[in-house]
């Protein structure tokens, strides 16, 4: 997963400080992966190729006030942008019930594909199985491109992240119908909502304010 992180813009702008960055990713690697052991549900290949990263929602998420403690306890100043970062995400969340693919990652070879499309998909069809769509953010430029778009997921409204960050695509794969695999259903992600590109310094945390827009 640090690997993962370090190979895109999205770890460039988590940690600035190039010297710095193999480490400080390194560790919130280990961090991410030891919240999705408590709280959701962590997959990964026998050789370690691949990794995900699940939470089931309506679920309730832990508190954000406990993980950033952890997380500025651990990361010290470089925890301020991963802090930024959840607040961009967290703020344009969809309400509906869904299982959230919170992290993904797959060791670069000529096998990436066939690897993550094997990892995600006895997931994929738990979910289908139930009706429930699966939603997540990807960091790229070609949104339709990707494996999750090879998937079933499909790019809607990105997030911005700033100052001069990257875009994230929030990406929504509606469930299968029962009995035709790759038939999604009508479900849509949410209406689309902007963050203010402004964060709000409030008691020592960050606030995103966030508006409705038409789908």
């Amino acid at each position: 997963m640090a690997d993962a992180l370090l190979s895109q813009r999205l770890g460039a702008w988590l940690v600035p400080d190039a010297a710095e960055r193999p480490a400080v990713l390194r560790r919130y690697a280990r961090f991410v992966v030891a919240q999705g052991l408590a709280h959701g549900q962590v997959d990964t290949t026998d050789d370690h190729a691949a990794v995900a990263i699940w939470y089931s929602r309506p679920a309730t998420p832990p508190a954000s006030a406990v993980w950033m403690y952890d997380l500025h306890r651990l990361l010290g100043a470089h925890a301020t942008r991963i802090g930024l970062l959840h607040a961009y995400v967290d703020a344009v969340h969809p309400h509906t019930a869904h299982h959230y693919l919170a992290h993904l990652a797959v060791a670069a070879d000529r096998r990436q594909a066939a690897v993550g499309s094997a990892l995600l998909a006895g997931y994929h069809r738990s979910l289908d199985v139930v009706g429930l769509p699966a939603y997540a953010e990807v960091s790229t430029d070609r949104p339709r491109d990707g494996l999750l778009a090879r998937l079933g997921y499909v790019p809607r409204s990105p997030i911005l992240l700033e100052p001069g960050g990257p875009v994230l695509w929030r990406m929504w794969r509606p469930p299968a119908r029962a009995g035709r695999p790759g038939d999604a259903t009508g479900d849509e992600l949410p209406a689309r909502v902007r963050a203010e590109r402004t964060a709000i310094p409030f008691r020592g945390a960050l606030l995103l304010t966030a508006s409705p827009r038409s789908p």
